[in-house]
């Protein structure tokens, strides 16, 4: 008898998909960053759909800082500290955009599909974002993979596939993953990983960079909820 459970696994990316912090991660950087490297802030490493281990190593190096393990573990942590000690001004800043709460509310009413998240933002960082806007209710954020997971975007989904695996004790097919997400990266690490992709035009790329990225199915935004359920039908 096959085993029960989920069929497909749709994970999210966080920022500029679900919400917009409107600069909170910048301005906590600023605070913790000296408190680590005993060095001010100057130029933060591009940071749209990269890991944060690789956001981490980049900014060191920038400061003329060895990104030693240690020395990243501790910016690490201090970034979790910073972020929970800013609920109430990422709430005050930042937004959830708009159709994400009628989309993950839709997907999260199909017995067979599993919602997580893929997302560059260390777990600790992306559960304190999630919850403070109330969006952790939808997401199963056990079985997602996160920017201190694997400093390579794509092998979070096998990550990801991989938890889902040892808590559901079903294995999902790569090609029965969906990654949401508003960046070249999110569509690089779906392709490079088997997985689909559905790429939103919510962030700093526009429709047109997202196709020349390689992505079939592209939304301005997570608004038109039948356009969304019309491209998760089609993977």
């Amino acid at each position: 008898m096959a085993a029960e459970g989920p069929k497909r696994l749709v994970l999210w990316d966080i920022d500029h998909t679900l919400i917009d912090s409107r600069g909170v991660g910048r301005s906590i950087y600023e605070r913790i960053f000296p408190e680590v490297t005993g060095q001010p802030l100057g130029e933060l490493a591009m940071f749209h759909g990269r890991t944060e281990l690789d956001i981490m190593h980049d900014t060191l190096r920038l400061h003329g800082i060895e990104p030693s393990e240690p020395t990243v573990n501790r910016l690490a942590a201090a970034l979790g500290r910073g972020f929970g000690a800013a609920i109430a001004e990422l709430t005050a800043r930042g937004r959830v955009l708009p159709g994400v709460w009628q989309a993950l509310e839709s997907l999260a009413a199909e017995p067979d599909t599993l919602q997580s998240v893929l997302t560059g933002n260390t777990a600790v960082v992306a559960r304190v974002k999630l919850e403070a806007f109330g969006l952790d209710r939808y997401l199963d954020l056990p079985v997602g993979a996160y920017g201190d997971d694997h400093r390579d975007r794509a092998e979070l989904v096998a990550i990801s596939r991989g938890r889902v695996a040892h808590r559901t004790g079903v294995t999902i097919p790569a090609e029965h993953v969906v990654l949401v997400g508003d960046t070249p990266n999110d569509v690089h690490a779906a392709l490079t990983a088997g997985a689909q992709v559905i790429a939103v035009a919510t962030g700093s790329y526009s429709v047109a960079e997202l196709r020349a990225a390689g992505a079939m199915s592209i939304l301005d935004s997570l608004a038109d909820l039948p356009l969304l359920r019309q491209a998760l039908a089609t993977r």
